[in-house]
């Protein structure tokens, strides 16, 4: 969630360990989801690494993807190893669409070579095949390619199992919280704190390129807005103005910041260019401005304001000679925006009634589609090839993670093994 000015929603903190990791179940599958037999990869020379062991990862990312319905070990009718022990006619009879093996060969001290074929049963023929390097270090983020080859050969949609996300934790210890920003792979492996402090942390989101981070912090006493570098840890103070700094949002081309800034009296929308920090002020009214986010152009904003009553979405140029244009009319409460890459979908929390929900509104055709079943669903996220929607829920009192797909029928949850979690952000690439 960026940095609240309102108060329609409570900003809930949460306790949990540096390392857990969030373990995800699904929750609601799609019936239509295809179904493929991802036989157990051989490996040579080396036990199977239990922590990568590469096809439970892809069958794992395919499982959560909503798309497929892998079939499990236990059932598979057969586990061929080459290509000529692939038996078509064997998986049709199965209803099987695809069959996918492999093979990890150990060749040296810690290089490992990963090789897989993806076969269609009904045409009964390979359609993909890939040798790809790798060190014990890489073998999960390999798995996730194999994942994204898969994905993109089959549905013809980009992956995004190689990528990152980004959450807040906290913790109670003694008479004080502690607060952490932690990355982790997008299937919650691999976590790593990037920031500990005793002050609130609000609002991570990623650089287009997945090299930084800019956040809210309250370190200082009040808040401030800081770029973060998430390889060598350099960290830049880029807003400290008087009153709220707040809601940064990074610009398509990575070379300027929305944010939130009442250094003029009043809280409202202004872009800074990352070259030498020039402010341009976006919008001037009386009411609240806030959470404003990018059109995948780079020459509009989506943001949220009070000037109607009661919080809606509106669409501004960043030129600054048009006029606010209003997107919601239903509901209480209609802010906190995303939008998917291509323009086509905004996500945003929907309020009625204290019950807090995903919808989407589909820009075409002005139609919204509400995903969730609240009480308390905020911060929604597009994952990178916009088929997912990250979120920050609830479940029964507890901080979550849970995920949509963009069409609700397929749902999943993400939840620490100790604590909770809250702020998501998904990175669009992984550098």
């Amino acid at each position: 969630m960026k940095l609240k000015i309102y108060g329609f929603i409570l900003l809930l903190f949460f306790s949990a360990q540096i390392h857990a990791v969030l373990n995800i179940s699904i929750t609601q599958g799609v019936e239509s989801a295809s179904p493929i037999a991802i036989i157990p990869f051989a490996w040579s020379s080396s036990p199977v690494l239990v922590d990568a062991d590469v096809s439970n990862i892809v069958t794992l990312d395919l499982a959560r993807s909503g798309k497929f319905s892998p079939m499990p070990v236990e059932d598979l009718i057969a586990k061929p190893a080459k290509p000529e022990d692939v038996h078509f006619n064997t998986w049709r009879v199965a209803g099987i669409d695809h069959v996918v093996i492999g093979s990890v060969e150990k060749q040296a001290e810690n290089q490992f070579q990963v090789k897989f074929r993806l076969f269609d049963v009904f045409k009964g023929e390979q359609v993909l095949g890939y040798s790809i390097p790798a060190t014990r270090e890489s073998l999960r983020s390999v798995s996730h390619k194999i994942s994204d080859y898969i994905l993109e050969s089959i549905t013809g949609l980009k992956g995004a199992f190689d990528t990152r996300i980004v959450y807040v934790t906290s913790q109670q210890t003694d008479k004080k919280i502690q607060y952490r920003l932690q990355v982790a792979d997008t299937d919650g492996y691999n976590p790593q704190t990037l920031l500990t402090s005793d002050e609130p942390i609000m609002s991570p989101t990623w650089s287009p390129d997945g090299s930084h981070l800019v956040y809210v912090s309250f370190e200082k006493g009040h808040s401030e807005i800081y770029s973060h570098n998430i390889y060598t840890a350099k960290r830049e103070k880029i807003s400290s103005y008087a009153g709220i700094n707040g809601a940064p949002e990074w610009s398509p081309d990575g070379t300027r910041l929305a944010l939130t800034l009442s250094k003029d009296g009043n809280a409202d929308v202004y872009v800074m260019s990352l070259a030498d920090k020039k402010l341009t002020r976006i919008t001037r009214h009386w009411a609240i401005d806030t959470e404003a986010t990018w059109m995948p152009d780079g020459k509009s904003l989506v943001f949220t304001s009070s000037r109607s009553g009661k919080p809606q979405l509106y669409k501004i140029a960043i030129d600054g000679d048009s006029r606010p244009q209003r997107l919601t009319f239903e509901g209480d409460y209609n802010a906190n925006a995303t939008i998917s890459n291509d323009g086509t979908m905004i996500a945003f929390v929907q309020g009625y009634k204290n019950s807090f929900k995903i919808a989407v509104l589909h820009t075409e055709t002005r139609l919204i589609q509400t995903l969730t079943d609240g009480p308390l669903d905020e911060s929604p996220e597009f994952a990178p090839n916009s088929s997912m929607i990250l979120y920050a829920s609830q479940k029964q009192g507890q901080a979550i993670l849970a995920a949509v797909s963009t069409d609700g029928g397929h749902k999943q949850q993400l939840m620490l093994s100790d604590g909770e979690v809250r702020e998501p952000s998904w990175a669009s690439s992984k550098k």
